[in-house]
């Protein structure tokens, strides 16, 4: 049965910000300038009129608690806004650019697979992996005329096979994909545990120690999975670029060490990095 939900004086929450800024894969914009995404058991569309966030959807459970926590809804971005804006003149200016962002709670094994399908790869194809992905290995979720399909479960991937990843379209990351699988399955790694680890760095190593997960992907899974841990900042080729060029001024780009940038982020925006790197992000990438 459908549900509603509406989300009043909705100030940091500007939905083609929060589903076009890099962090999410499944969320796609309709002819009415709402998005429409599937996440979990859940599909739901979203859209924005006046300071208002309409929501409706298939969910499983409660809409309201299921968008208070996908949505980081608890979460105060305009207090994060606030002190962000203090660091320096370039990060309000990004902020001011994108102050609609912000981070979503996503599923800690759709946000590794969706990442290590990233490495090297544009967001219009990872979208059509992942979407081949669900058609061919998730659950169907009927609404209105059209059927949607979950992320597929560690279960689901169980026996698919390196070649059949590559059919999906994976290219050389299908043997990285299975391997995840692998190791979930057999409890070599165990995603729950993840939980329970309080460093940040740690977490980070343990992340890597799945095939395909290099520093990059494993930030990003820390950031912008329910892991949500705000103190990574992932470095790509938009966000050195932008770092390089507020804060290593005449260095050329490709002579910057990454670790610099991620210590200097790290001095500056302190335990919000990551949400900093996301509307230093937007801003580069959009403005």
């Amino acid at each position: 049965m459908e549900q509603e939900y509406v989300i009043e004086n909705a100030n940091s929450f500007e939905p083609k910000q929060v589903f076009e800024c890099g962090q999410c894969f499944r969320w796609n914009e309709e002819t009415d300038g709402s998005y429409t995404g599937v996440f979990g058991k859940n599909v739901l569309n979203v859209k924005k009129e006046a300071n208002n966030i309409y929501i409706k959807g298939i969910c499983d459970g409660d809409i309201k608690e299921i968008c208070t926590e996908y949505f980081d809804l608890n979460r105060d971005y305009e207090e994060i806004k606030e002190k962000l804006s203090k660091v320096d003149e370039n990060v309000a200016t990004s902020i001011a650019y994108g102050s609609g962002i912000r981070l979503l709670n996503q599923d800690l094994w759709e946000t590794l697979i969706s990442f290590i399908i990233s490495a090297n790869n544009n967001i219009p194809r990872i979208k059509k992996i992942i979407e081949r992905l669900s058609k061919e290995y998730g659950s169907p979720i009927e609404w209105g005329e059209n059927i949607y399909y979950t992320f597929p479960s560690v279960g689901q991937l169980r026996n698919v096979t390196v070649e059949e990843f590559r059919e999906a379209g994976l290219g050389f990351r299908d043997k990285y994909v299975a391997d995840a699988v692998r190791k979930v399955v057999s409890k070599e790694a165990n995603l729950e545990d993840m939980y329970k680890i309080e460093s940040t760095e740690i977490l980070r190593q343990k992340l890597m120690e799945f095939n395909g997960v290099g520093e990059k992907v494993a930030d990003c899974v820390l950031l912008f999975s329910n892991l949500k841990r705000l103190d990574s900042f992932p470095v790509d080729v938009w966000v050195r670029r932008v770092m390089g060029e507020l804060y290593f001024p005449g260095i050329e780009e490709k002579n910057i060490d990454k670790k610099e940038i991620q210590n200097l982020a790290k001095e500056k925006y302190k335990n919000l990095a990551g949400i900093a790197q996301q509307y230093l992000f937007y801003w580069k990438r959009e403005a």
